[in-house]
């Protein structure tokens, strides 16, 4: 059992609570019993496995499973284990995860989100889940966004983040550009839009373009929208959250779609 905290991999583990860090080592940490049902369930490739001797004792069956899905499982103190996760209350696992370690393709068909900018991991991580649900083709993002694999977002993300196809595009508004190339229909939220998002035939191919909680869309992306839409609010109420934003637009593209 591991007990110290000057071990070198609990070292190598905090380390990954910095971004800087994550992208030097080509790793991220899954954190918590769900992260890792949810990993396990893909088969998504997991590096070092760290629990208490309670949890691996609670969770037979999945630490059977994670012993035979990852390179190296250790036993841990539960100071240990507090040390590495980066919640508050750890519920007793954590786990290094392979950056990149399934090639992602994302469609130019379907229903796919596009974002610009966004800084909240709260928010990308309910982006996520929610596109996750309503069935779309995917997710791109921009390199200034928050992690892709930032641990607020795969919590927040709650086990989706393993099922939706997510890019990190290094320049968007080429991204969009090869998206309306391919037939695809590129739609923006603007207040000063005349359409309201129900207006929109959502059984087309689509790209919806979102962008910071604060600034919103760039001018430079917003005008290459084929279709700016709005979303109605009451007098005194400037805007939604993103993440609210986003999921409006998906259930309603899913509504169409079902009610064909």
């Amino acid at each position: 059992m591991l007990t110290s905290l000057q071990n070198s991999l609990v070292k190598q583990i905090r380390k990954l609570h910095s971004a800087k860090e994550r992208n030097k080592q080509r790793l991220f940490l899954l954190e918590g019993t769900h992260l890792l049902e949810e990993a396990c369930a893909v088969g998504y490739p997991l590096d070092t496995v760290c629990c208490t001797l309670q949890w691996q004792i609670t969770h037979p069956q999945l630490w059977e499973v994670v012993c035979n899905q990852c390179d190296r499982v250790e036993v841990v103190s539960p100071e240990v284990l507090t040390a590495i996760a980066t919640t508050v209350n750890p519920d007793g696992i954590v786990a290094m995860a392979q950056r990149d370690a399934q090639p992602t393709t994302i469609p130019f068909s379907g229903l796919v989100l596009a974002l610009e900018t966004v800084q909240d991991p709260g928010n990308l991580g309910t982006m996520i889940r929610t596109a996750a649900a309503a069935g779309a083709s995917g997710l791109w993002l921009s390199e200034d966004s928050v992690d892709l694999d930032n641990p607020k977002v795969l919590r927040a993300s709650a086990g989706q983040w393993f099922r939706l196809n997510m890019a990190v595009s290094e320049d968007l508004k080429a991204t969009v550009q090869q998206s309306q190339q391919a037939g695809m229909q590129v739609i923006a939220t603007l207040p000063t839009a005349d359409l309201t998002y129900w207006q929109v035939d959502w059984r087309k191919p689509s790209l919806i373009l979102l962008g910071n909680e604060g600034a919103g869309l760039s001018a430079d992306l917003a005008a290459l929208a084929d279709i700016q839409v709005k979303i109605p609010l009451n007098p005194g109420v400037e805007s939604l959250n993103v993440g609210i934003t986003a999921a409006l637009m998906l259930y309603e593209a899913q509504r169409q779609k079902m009610s064909q």
